[in-house]
């Protein structure tokens, strides 16, 4: 009798070996089938309703990623390379899963045969490689140099990005603006410098760009409506200093005999209220902003003194207006010289819709810009914004790496040819596995294709002959139901995006492909309710 041997806790589930992979594929899947169908132009949306029971309405592939509860740990990993793609690109979100799913779908049926999985990975590294040889021998330079063509080069870039979404009627509108907002940034191209401001209502086409800085006029108090509302080259003062009375929060004791010192007590703080005020004035500044409250004395006193002022303002508007406007935060009043205020050509305060804005026009150092989307719904004006951050971000790439591909399928059918052309001429298993990859990068255009309703065989052979009769640029033509050279079409993509898409998909599909063994701990018991009590152990 041999005795039962027992290494892991009651309850673990360990499951290994090809059924174990083969499930992992299958997961993998059906992640895939989620988002598949919102890729290119013809994508349809989809509606995630959370457990608050707020609703999302997105085509972006990241966005319907992280609102996917996804538990399967090996379907995690595509939520990641969503998640690093959206970070590092912006845009090709659903392009990196679907290449990884489609990947794995191809290894499938070779896992099936009993090809060992480190033979298909060794593969799939080497084809990658080519294919990213390939995307740069293929890529178009951008001529930095003339800058009536970079900025047409980027508004293409930008339209491609804006054309599957939610906006792609005003795509060309959009388009300019984005650029114009990348095009105000510094060499660094600090996102965090470009504010988007929604305000619901309106129509989209009413969406401004502001050179400078915007912001929702804060709370206020009495006695701000007679504060003047326009100035020209007005003196800014950047605080962070609290312009009321004071509530004591601390314990302090202090025993008064009579009413004269009580009143004294009173009077100073009076008096340290009205001097902080007192110097501000004195400083020359017209606009007050501070990131503390600003109560109605002061507001009152300001408004007195033809002075404008708004408490409570968010840290990250402060910042953007300290970049366009110059000047720094102060915590005291005392040393408020010229050195430490902004300064811009016009301040005023406008009506958009239903809320009121504080805009900060011709900032000197203005290396920062607002977006003010108007639009109908919450939820559209959320997808917008998505829209708009993806579009951003592939101009801020395109300025960056300055070489650019076509889109629609076009490079994924060349580098496909590619691989199959050289797979050829290897005599090895490897054959087999290369031409699997080049298979699988046909998802892109056969998808396009079927998220429009085309017959996606028939345009695949056609754009298979162009592309073996040299034509490198030849892709879906969405619009037309045919195919066409997407290069003089203005379907521009960065090359970036399509390198980074391929590198993260192929590492995702090699990653999964090398696990055969998964091991679930049973979950403790201890993740109950809590026990009633006062804490710390004590009874109710």
């Amino acid at each position: 009798m041999q005795p039962q041997i027992i290494l892991m806790k009651e309850g673990t589930d360990s499951s290994q070996g090809k059924p174990q992979l083969i499930s992992n594929i299958n997961a993998c899947a059906a992640v895939v089938d989620a988002i598949r169908t919102t890729l290119g132009p013809r994508g349809m949306d989809k509606l995630i309703v959370d457990t608050k029971g707020q609703a999302t309405i997105s085509n972006d592939g990241a966005t319907i990623m992280k609102q996917l509860d996804i538990v399967h740990p090996a379907a995690k990993i595509l939520v990641d390379i969503a998640k690093s793609q959206d970070a590092e690109v912006g845009d090709g979100t659903t392009t990196v899963v679907l290449l990884a799913g489609q990947f794995l779908e191809q290894c499938k049926t070779l896992i099936e045969e009993g090809v060992h999985p480190h033979a298909i990975i060794r593969a799939f590294r080497r084809a990658t490689n080519l294919a990213i040889e390939k995307i740069n021998e293929i890529a178009v330079k951008i001529n930095k140099k003339d800058p009536v063509e970079l900025r047409s080069i980027l508004a293409k870039c930008a339209g491609t990005s804006l054309n599957s979404k939610l906006i792609h009627q005003q795509k060309d509108f959009f388009a300019q603006m984005v650029v114009d907002a990348v095009m105000s940034l510094d060499s660094l191209l600090p996102l965090d410098m470009i504010g988007i401001k929604k305000v619901p209502g309106g129509a989209l086409e009413e969406s401004r760009l502001v050179d400078g800085v915007a912001f929702k006029k804060t709370f206020s108090y009495a006695g701000f409506e007679m504060q003047p509302k326009h100035y020209e080259n007005p003196k800014i003062a950047l605080l962070n200093i609290e312009l009321e009375l004071k509530a004591e929060r601390d314990n302090a004791e202090i025993r008064v005999n009579n009413v004269e010192e009580y009143q004294k007590i009173v009077d100073t703080e009076w008096n340290i209220l009205y001097q902080k005020l007192d110097l501000i004035h004195k400083s020359g500044a017209k606009v007050v902003l501070s990131k503390l409250p600003i109560g109605d004395v002061a507001t009152q006193y300001f408004a007195d003194r033809d002075m404008f002022c708004a408490g409570r303002v968010v840290d990250e508007d402060m910042k953007r207006t300290i970049k366009a406007c110059g000047g720094a935060i102060m915590s005291t009043a005392h040393d408020l010289d010229d050195s430490v205020l902004g300064t811009c050509q016009l301040f005023e305060e406008k009506q958009i819709g239903a809320e009121r804005f504080n805009f900060f026009n011709g900032c000197p150092q203005a290396k920062t810009c607002t977006i003010v989307l108007r639009g109908g719904a919450e939820q559209f004006l959320e997808e917008t914004e998505r829209s708009l951050h993806d579009a951003i971000m592939i101009v801020r790439r395109a300025l960056k790496h300055d070489a650019v591909v076509a889109g629609g399928g076009a490079v994924e059918l060349e580098v496909s040819k590619h691989l199959r052309e050289y797979s050829r001429s290897i005599a090895s298993k490897e054959q087999l596995f290369l031409a699997a990859y080049a298979k699988a990068l046909e998802v892109i255009p056969r998808q396009l294709c079927d998220n429009a309703g085309f017959d996606s065989t028939t345009i695949l052979n056609k754009l298979r002959a162009r592309h073996a009769e040299g034509g490198k640029w030849y892709g879906v033509d969405v619009m037309n139901e045919d195919i066409a050279d997407n290069f003089i079409a203005c379907v521009w993509e960065p090359a970036l995006v399509k390198i980074n898409a391929l590198t993260a998909a192929s590492e995702a599909a090699c990653l999964i492909l090398s696990v055969d063994e998964t091991i679930k701990s049973p979950r403790s018991s201890t993740d109950g309710p809590p026990m009633p009590g006062r804490g710390r152990g004590r009874p109710m």
